[in-house]
């Protein structure tokens, strides 16, 4: 399945990959070097430990590597009084009289403890392409969901803190 990925995304994904191929690339040798240095690998703690952070380095590459591949482009554009991707969205629960506020972001990025929301989540996918004052159902499951009204969109362009999730 091909990851949803913004312009941003794609060049944020790129930076992690060389920081990581050029600079923590190069501290992991250096530890597993100096590790191996000490003797005896059998009950060396040392050197199992910079082998470790080493091969997950290797990994966290090709992850992101494979993700790049397989990504599909997708626009961070929306009309002025939609919601789309990186807009805040200020929602009213009816069920439970409360209102959050959630930024529409793409999967790589969504956080809900930070209230990034993914576009792939059922509330985003509720809010994606809606206006202010709509009534929304946020479909959960086969059998049930709730009501939420979008009570005001504002449009964030800067996504420049938000971090891709890790695996």
């Amino acid at each position: 399945m091909s990851e949803q990925l913004t312009k941003s995304d794609i060049q944020k994904i790129k930076e992690e990959i060389e920081y990581r191929k050029l600079v923590v690339r190069k501290k992991e040798l250096e530890a597993v070097k100096e590790a191996r240095a000490q003797g005896d690998l059998s009950e060396n703690f040392e050197y199992k430990a910079a082998k470790q952070d080493k091969n997950r380095n290797e990994s966290r590459i090709r992850y992101l590597e494979r993700m790049l591949k397989n990504a599909r482009v997708i626009s961070d554009n929306s009309k002025e009084d939609e919601a789309g991707i990186n807009n805040t969205v200020t929602v009213y629960f009816e069920d439970d009289d409360e209102t959050e506020v959630f930024r529409l972001v793409t999967s790589v990025r969504g956080n809900s403890m930070q209230g990034l929301i993914s576009i792939e989540s059922p509330m985003g996918k509720a809010l994606l392409g809606h206006k202010a004052g709509e009534r929304l159902f946020v479909k959960t499951n086969d059998n049930g969901g709730y009501y939420v009204v979008i009570k005001k969109i504002d449009k964030t362009t800067d996504d420049s803190a938000d971090e891709i999730r890790k695996f």
